[in-house]
């Protein structure tokens, strides 16, 4: 049951948060303990196992939903704030999670004193989202749904402009990365386009969290709707992503292919198909409740909190592997974007041990935050973690 804490939240949205924070880490978790190929390439037809394939494609519903319910949280703190306190909030919140993809994240993904890489990834790109909506919040919520759309399933159309070396056209919607010296590099993970457009549709959806709605026969509807034009559209290999699906000697790479669409940035297939897991979540599990709801719930309460712990766990788990198996810590200081791990990791089901024993010792951590936070809503800083 809900706390005296709690009780105001819908504890749905607080759920799929945590779900999605936890499906993360596995990810991240595969990322440094698998023995395995380069991160990019894992989902590749032509190579991949239903195990690995799986275990990669399961996590494409993270950001996404993550992206999504970020707009909508924004709508529910706009409720207690004017135009301009949510405005203002959502951009200095913004530059602050820009600030710490390129400094705390950074050196939590490469262990690199000297900063080599530096990746624009999914909290930049959670960072800018939120700078343009402060911008967003002033315009009708009609005009908010177009602009959302018209970037979710048109942005492909973009797919065929290419400016050589030119690192803006990069952060706007092309997957590169980008010399800023010898030593040096910019990686482009996640450009902005469709990401700004899948925040500006969770706070457009927010507008449904009302009693005079029946959410879960609109967010049903939408979801289904949603599944059958992803299948109709990609059986057509015409329109809405990168990499086209091809038929494969056996059916079952066939369906790897086809379900292999394009992350960097999110093709509108990749879209499609993630946003409306996370649509046919919310419609039917506002009505869940017991004690493994409670523990997803306290992830999603804190998940930036959690996020950063997450990584510097995973980091300093793998590098202590790394020293006690003979490999040497150096391993996992990381010097490119491409994760080079040599023959260094496990099996997959190890993994999943590691990944469910980093779950298990961050849970009390982050319940005690979870608390904290709760108890001293006067601590204006709590809001930016």
């Amino acid at each position: 049951m809900p706390t005296s804490l709690t009780k105001n939240r819908i504890a749905s949205i607080d759920l799929l948060k945590g779900l999605v924070m936890v499906l993360m880490a596995l990810d991240h978790t595969r990322d440094y303990f698998h023995q395995s190929s380069s991160v990019l390439d894992i989902t590749d037809p032509a190579h991949a196992t239903w195990p690995v394939y799986l275990t990669r494609w399961i996590t494409h519903f993270c950001a996404p939903t993550f992206s999504f319910l970020a707009g909508l949280s924004a709508y529910f703190s706009g409720r207690r704030k004017t135009k301009s306190e949510l405005s203002g909030f959502l951009l200095k919140r913004g530059l602050w999670l820009v600030f710490l993809e390129v400094t705390v994240i950074a050196f939590a993904w490469y262990f690199d004193v000297q900063f080599r890489n530096i990746d624009l990834a999914v909290i930049w790109c959670l960072g800018i989202s939120m700078i343009f909506l402060a911008a967003f919040v002033y315009l009708p919520k009609n005009l908010i749904l177009i602009l959302s759309c018209l970037m979710i399933c048109g942005h492909n159309l973009l797919d065929t402009v290419h400016f050589e070396g030119n690192a803006w056209w990069s952060i706007v919607h092309e997957l590169s990365s980008v010399k800023l010296s010898e030593t040096h590099t910019l990686n482009i993970v996640y450009p902005i386009v469709p990401w700004i457009g899948v925040m500006a549709l969770g706070y457009y959806f927010g507008n449904f969290y009302n009693a005079s709605i029946n959410r879960k026969k609109l967010f049903n509807a939408i979801g289904i709707s949603a599944l059958v034009l992803f299948v109709l559209i990609r059986s057509t290999n015409v329109y809405g992503d990168l990499a086209p699906w091809k038929p494969y000697e056996t059916a079952s790479q066939t369906i790897m292919s086809f379900l292999n669409v394009t992350k960097y940035p999110p093709s509108f297939l990749y879209l499609l198909v993630t946003l409306s897991g996370a649509f046919l979540f919310l419609a039917n599990s506002e009505k869940w409740r017991g004690r493994v709801v409670d523990f997803f719930c306290v992830f999603g309460r804190v998940p930036f909190f959690y996020y950063i712990l997450h990584l510097y766990l995973i980091r300093v788990l793998a590098l202590l592997t790394a020293e006690l198996t003979g490999y040497g810590w150096e391993l996992m200081v990381q010097t490119s974007f491409d994760i080079d791990l040599k023959d260094f990791g496990f099996n997959l089901e190890i993994v999943y041990l590691i990944w469910i024993g980093i779950i298990l010792l961050l849970y009390p951590i982050c319940k005690r935050f979870d608390l904290y936070k709760q108890r001293h809503k006067e601590h204006w800083w709590l809001s930016y973690l």
